[in-house]
């Protein structure tokens, strides 16, 4: 037996973009790292910006709900207008975060105010018909639970919710 994993025949790499339908729901689940998986995302300065980001600038995808990690943040969204992929999307919004952060920070930034880049891209797929949003988010909610960060998911601060979107899947 080869010690080859199956792979379509012809692709020699992950798909890319997400497949938007116009007859159907088009949730995407996100999962963006920080470069090196380091840990300076989990920051209320970091969440401040992001929400405004989404809510007032970047504003081609709707976000639902999101949750910070030290290293990582999970959030769910669709598109809002179809001309701007979810990789234009996401680039426009680490570019809008990190000019906000640099002007922020300036040299008069506090120690723990350490700011760095987001690895390229992000991982994502598109809930298909029957797949539970809730349990999803309730996954994503116990992640700083998971990594002892704190006993309860409701003691983590670094989540929200920016935009209502409705989907019918659940």
């Amino acid at each position: 037996m080869s010690e080859t994993p199956f792979r379509e025949p012809g692709r020699h790499s992950p798909a890319k973009g997400v497949h938007v339908s116009l007859n159907g729901p088009n949730w995407v689940f996100l999962t963006v790292c920080t470069e090196k998986r380091e840990r300076w995302l989990a920051q209320s300065s970091v969440q401040r910006a992001l929400y405004d980001i989404w809510e007032h600038t970047a504003t081609a995808w709707l976000v639902s709900d999101y949750l910070l990690m030290p290293d990582h943040l999970h959030l769910f969204c669709a598109p809002r207008d179809l001309k701007f992929t979810i990789e234009r999307w996401m680039g426009f919004w680490k570019d809008q975060l990190a000019k906000s952060l640099k002007s922020q920070g300036g040299a008069a930034a506090p120690p723990y105010q350490v700011f760095g880049k987001f690895q390229a891209g992000g991982f994502h797929h598109r809930l298909c018909d029957g797949e539970s949003y809730a349990q999803k988010w309730q996954y994503v909610r116990e992640n700083p639970v998971r990594d002892e960060l704190v006993k309860r998911p409701e003691d983590w601060p670094y989540f929200g919710h920016v935009h209502e979107i409705h989907f019918s899947a659940d």
